[in-house]
């Protein structure tokens, strides 16, 4: 398999394809390699949207792969597009790594549309937080999975996660991928086993592209590195287990995030991959020299920084509680929002004050990770709140607070994003950078797996 060669094909794709062409795309492929393709409903989204499932015939081990399982992630359905048409063409490379393919370009394709509002640019960090939405834990497709662990009790999937629980079990996959993105930072990777003959071509595969691993600090302070930017897959027993260790009386009431398909997939040995792609990065993301300042410093810098924005969100939100007429989507997630990060916050202070590695000098690479990434992330939330006033007002609410909050959040949400705009040295990264790192990924593993 020429992987080089692989990369090199990929299109430079200018914006992201919204729910209606991904759907278009599928049939236009299934009429033109109609002994190769087949497409099937496995379920209907809460809106009543079929769940189609996209099926490429190959040899006896299968292989799924799903798209978008968070709305706001859409790099994952370019991937699916480029790797699902590369498999069709491309019968050396479908007969040499041997696998039926499975795809569902988007399963959360209710809440993408959402997000559409950024799909064709300008690709900035405030336009992206200005049509940003992220559903609430308990509306999250990848994390509502059935659990049963300790106080941790659940057995209600929505309509979009029992479609995977089905395929799942169906066909045993060997490979599970799920597409996720970060949003600004380096690549990442998450997968269910060590796998050390992985671990060079994960690092060299961003470097094909023009892109830097993210050598800062990992998305949650209790992740397990295998190698740099390479992690065991996270679970929603290590969240509980987290908290438990730092004085969380009830971690299951805390949590809100179910198992996942990683979780899920585990009763049928699958290997479970994500890589983490950014939207945008910045020349600091894997700088490993020095700094002045000491680790567990910039990260209590870092959580002042987010009290200080949580509670400035909660405020304005009371002022228009009462106010509020519409329980939409993106209310339900600001809201949700304000309940998470009360709850975790507490366990993460302890946990750095008790770390033996924060008591260090932070990289550059930390460093950024805990000013900047962290403020990039909540332009998002008050994105949300910005979003959840227009919505009303787009309504018909003409409540004077409703009004008054509304251009508050924007303010804040201009003031704020032309500030870390300005501050950072960032790019919009290339989409075909972005496609082209998840689909090499995703095929060196489907061949290492083979290969074992």
């Amino acid at each position: 398999m020429d992987l080089q060669q692989i990369a090199a094909d990929i299109p430079d794709y200018q914006e992201f394809l919204t729910v209606d062409e991904l759907n278009e795309s599928s049939q236009r492929l299934r009429e033109q390699y109609p002994a190769l393709v087949s497409i099937r409903e496995v379920g209907k989204t809460r809106s009543g949207d079929p769940i189609e499932l996209l099926t490429i015939a190959g040899g006896d081990d299968n292989a799924f792969v799903f798209g978008g399982p968070h709305p706001n992630e859409p790099i994952g359905c370019l991937t699916i597009e480029y790797l699902s048409r590369r498999l069709c063409a491309d019968d050396q490379l479908r007969a040499e790594l041997g696998y039926t393919w499975r795809f569902i370009k988007s399963i959360d394709a209710d809440g993408m549309r959402l997000n559409e509002g950024w799909f064709k640019g300008p690709f900035t960090p405030s336009n992206y937080a200005r049509h940003f939405y992220r559903p609430a834990r308990h509306e999250q497709v990848e994390w509502t999975f059935p659990i049963d662990y300790k106080t941790l009790k659940f057995d209600d999937p929505l309509p979009e996660t029992r479609a995977l629980m089905q395929v799942i079990d169906e066909t045993k996959p060997k490979l599970l991928y799920s597409l996720h993105n970060a949003g600004f930072g380096g690549v990442y990777y998450y997968v269910s086993d060590e796998c050390p003959a992985l671990y060079d071509t994960f690092h060299q595969i961003p470097e094909c592209f023009g892109l830097a691993l993210d050598l800062g600090e990992p998305e949650l302070s209790f992740a397990e590195p295998y190698a740099p930017a390479i992690y065991r897959m996270l679970t929603s027993n290590d969240m509980y287990d987290h908290l438990e260790r730092h004085g969380v009386a009830d971690p299951g009431a805390v949590i809100g995030f179910k198992a996942s398909s990683a979780q899920y997939a585990e009763r049928h040995g699958s290997f479970f991959l994500i890589v983490e792609m950014p939207y945008f990065d910045e020349p600091r993301v894997n700088d490993q020299s020095l700094t002045a300042t000491i680790r567990r410093d910039a990260i209590l810098q870092a959580m002042d920084i987010a009290v200080e924005h949580d509670d400035w969100i909660r405020g304005l939100h009371a002022t228009v509680e009462g106010a509020l007429s519409l329980d939409s989507p993106v209310r339900r997630a600001l809201e949700d929002f304000l309940a998470m990060s009360a709850g975790f916050r507490e366990a993460d202070r302890e946990w750095v004050m008790a770390a033996e590695d924060t008591n260090r000098p932070a990289t550059q690479a930390e460093l950024f990770s805990n000013l900047y990434t962290s403020r990039f992330y909540k332009l998002l939330n008050t994105g949300l709140l910005s979003r959840m006033l227009r919505d009303e007002i787009a309504a018909g609410n003409s409540s004077a607070a409703i009004v008054s909050a509304s251009e508050a959040a924007r303010a804040r949400l201009d003031e704020d994003g032309h500030a870390l705009e300005t501050a950072l040295d960032y790019r919009a990264i290339p989409i075909r950078s972005l496609v082209g790192v998840q689909c090499c990924a995703g095929l060196a593993t489907a061949a290492y797996l083979q290969s074992g």
